[in-house]
């Protein structure tokens, strides 16, 4: 029995994925520091994709792969892989996205020697969906701030593309936090609840490519479908994201190890962002009510004709 533990844990949760599965297999086997695990959590695929999977393990044994009976929604699925890991260092993969062979070895080195440093992450580039480079981002989240307060409300002056999350990460401090919730824009909060853990560390080069195409759940404007690609037992709730943030927001500086002080100006600056989002989260609560309205008359209706 091996009983071997990798030093780097990769995560790649997969929903019918088999379009771009093997470009992101590919690179991340052919990665110059090779002491990794690599778990597949397939979530009931439906295409080709089970048989990438086995076919790829069969050949790699730091493949581990494992398929839920039914879909479990992407949130549940993305911690799922995390559950099953035991590297010192977690990195999630998406079944989209590719890394350049030198992405462990380089975000590895920072980690090796800044233990201030809770996730390491390189430059990004944006691809389309036959790979060609369309841009290079910009994710400004090098966040090296001794302070909790001042990585918190930086990273959200400075976050747009959640790239970050799929940077290299102290898995010791990744378990201490909620993970993703089963909500929209989970990873944000889980981006900003890491910041409470330690700082942010950008490698200065492009070596993360992420992909956006039409399919990508990312590109879908619906509300409806971005709550069931997250959890699709959640289909038909009412949607409150904004509202939700920041009751996860502020559940997470409560379990956080700082001291009071350092809590007090988080709470500050979780009030003044929702001051910022005034409007949203009034207008969520309208939605809300209106749906109630509707759905009220919609059984009243059905009431007065089953009467």
């Amino acid at each position: 029995m091996n009983t071997h533990r990798p030093s780097i844990s990769i995560g790649l949760p997969v929903y019918n994925g088999e379009r771009f599965l093997r470009e992101a297999l590919d690179s991340i086997l052919v990665q110059t520091f090779e002491d990794f695990e690599l778990i597949i959590s397939d979530n009931a695929s439906t295409d080709g994709t089970e048989q990438i999977c086995k076919d790829y393990a069969a050949k790699d044994p730091r493949i581990r792969y494992f398929r839920n009976d039914t879909n479990l929604g992407a949130s549940k699925n993305f911690n799922r892989v995390f559950e099953f890991s035991s590297g010192e260092y977690f990195k999630w993969m998406s079944a989209d996205d590719k890394c350049a062979p030198t992405f462990l070895e380089k975000c590895k080195e920072v980690l090796d020697r800044h233990p201030e440093v809770v996730l390491c992450y390189p430059k990004t580039n944006i691809i389309d969906e036959f790979g060609r480079i369309v841009r290079q981002y910009d994710d400004r989240l090098d966040l090296r701030f001794p302070r909790a307060r001042d990585r918190f409300y930086q990273l959200f002056l400075r976050l747009s593309l959640s790239n970050a999350m799929f940077g290299l990460i102290r898995a010791n401090l990744l378990s201490k936090t909620s993970l993703l919730g089963n909500y929209i824009a989970s990873d944000i909060v889980l981006l900003a609840e890491l910041t409470l853990y330690g700082q942010f560390f950008e490698v200065p080069e492009y070596l993360f490519f992420r992909r956006i195409h039409p399919q990508a759940a990312s590109s879908d404007p619906s509300v409806e479908r971005q709550q069931a690609h997250y959890d699709p037992k959640t289909v038909g709730n009412i949607s409150l994201t904004s509202w939700r943030h920041l009751v996860e927001h502020l559940r997470s500086i409560k379990r956080a190890p700082l001291d009071l002080v350092e809590k007090l100006y988080l709470i500050l600056t979780v009030l003044k962002l929702t001051r910022w989002n005034a409007r949203q989260l009034i207008l969520e609560l309208i939605q809300a009510l209106k749906i109630l309205e509707q759905r009220l008359l919609h059984s009243l209706k059905k009431d007065l004709i089953l009467g």
